[in-house]
């Protein structure tokens, strides 16, 4: 029941208040003293998320009237029938653990409908529907293959990627745990095993980094040289600087978000001067030979993980972010040398956080180019834009576990 209560609470505070899943985890999980009840709580809210609109329509097609979208008797029939046709909850276990989350006359509501369905032998499509305010955003932005892909790519959470602190470890790493690598100082897992059970995670061979993800900065290459990872948390970016020979300064804003990025530099021996800071107000010593900013944005491209930015994020916030990111993007190139590179990324999937944003800045700022990404950088199946910069979408690498949405542009200025 605790565990059952906590998803309520997460699912209220996504679909009524807006706020990021795992923003609102800490809060409404309180209380819960095994880590197997959060991670439940966790489970049910995600892959509600991910089945909303067909939860729905499932509902709807049991109801005389269609229930308010905040009623809580909805909120709760979409916790039952997740767990019953998505999760491999037993039918009585997930009724049972429901009807006392709401009182009175909608409990008999609750009961009915689910026992409706149930008789009815309802099943959810193997491919969920997305709202429509995302599809017509997508479409318009990338067409109907990409829209279809991303369907198909929340059906499901994604494999697990890991980067590599050596390279040249690549096969070794693979074979012992099991996976598949998809370019070099990369492995793909498909289970979900416990990260601190797995080889090489005491002695710091790896992190888990999502293959898009990593991508930023191997486009930096190897240093030496001084480099400012700007928005850095939760670390990712940061270890793969140090391990490529760079002088790191790692920049985020979140303490607590610093203190896992603390954690994982000691975990794989790798070094950095971590600097708690807003990009707008800090000021670095000196210019740097590279600045890496992965800008805070939407996060639309990470909707299989994150699967509450699909319902959560409207217009007005893309428009808030991009207007930060320029703000930022112009901050972080006054502190590149010349002939020292920047980098921009987004793990977005609006034209307004990423193409949008490139072109604002090359039109104001002609002391920088783009220094076209080549195939070659990239993983196999994935290529760089014409124009240069890389924009990955869920239809890439279908058949090897697809890629999270990402824009990175990689830019040099004037010496």
């Amino acid at each position: 029941m605790p565990a059952r209560r906590a998803a309520l609470r997460l699912l209220d505070a996504v679909l009524r208040r807006g706020l990021a899943l795992e923003a609102a985890l800490d809060q409404a999980a309180a209380g819960l003293a095994k880590r197997e009840d959060r991670a439940l709580a966790h489970a049910i809210a995600a892959e509600t998320l991910r089945r909303l609109g067909d939860l729905d329509a499932l509902i709807d097609s049991a109801t005389a009237r269609p229930l308010p979208d905040d009623a809580k008797a909805r909120f709760v029939l979409r916790i039952a029938l997740v767990q019953a046709l998505a999760l491999g909850v037993a039918q009585h276990a997930a009724i049972a653990t429901a009807l006392p989350l709401v009182d009175g006359g909608p409990r008999k509501l609750v009961h009915g409908v689910f026992g409706t369905l149930m008789r009815n032998q309802a099943t959810l499509p193997d491919v969920p529907q997305l709202p429509r305010r995302v599809v017509e955003r997508w479409r318009e932005a990338w067409g109907d293959t990409v829209l279809d892909a991303a369907a198909l790519a929340i059906a499901s959470p994604p494999p697990l990627d890991l980067s590599l602190r050596d390279p040249a470890e690549t096969e070794r790493w693979a074979t012992a745990l099991g996976g598949a690598s998809l370019m070099p100082g990369h492995v793909r897992l498909d289970d979900r095993m416990a990260l601190a059970d797995r080889p090489g995670f005491a002695e710091g061979a790896w992190w888990v980094q999502d293959l898009a993800a990593s991508l930023p900065a191997r486009l930096a290459g190897k240093g030496p040289g001084r480099a400012l990872d700007l928005c850095a948390a939760p670390g990712g970016k940061t270890l793969q600087l140090a391990a490529a020979g760079w002088q790191v300064t790692a920049l985020d804003n979140s303490e607590s978000r610093l203190a896992r990025l603390r954690e994982n530099c000691e975990r794989v021996a790798l070094d950095a001067e971590i600097v708690a800071a807003d990009v707008l107000q800090w000021q670095p010593d000196g210019p740097a030979d590279l600045v890496l900013l992965d800008a805070p944005c939407s996060a639309t491209g990470i909707f299989r993980r994150h699967p509450d930015v699909l319902h959560r994020v409207r217009p007005v916030l893309i428009e808030e972010m991009a207007e930060r990111q320029a703000k930022m993007l112009a901050r972080a190139a006054d502190w590149v040398r010349p002939g020292g590179t920047l980098i921009y990324a987004t793990c977005s999937l609006e034209p307004r956080e990423g193409e949008d944003r490139l072109a604002h800045f090359l039109d104001r700022r002609r002391d920088f180019a783009l220094a076209p990404v080549r195939a070659d950088e990239l993983p196999p199946g994935v290529m760089p834009h014409e124009r240069g910069w890389v924009r990955t979408l869920p239809a890439i690498l279908a058949d090897k576990g697809r890629l999270d949405g990402f824009f990175i542009a990689r830019l040099v200025r004037a010496a």
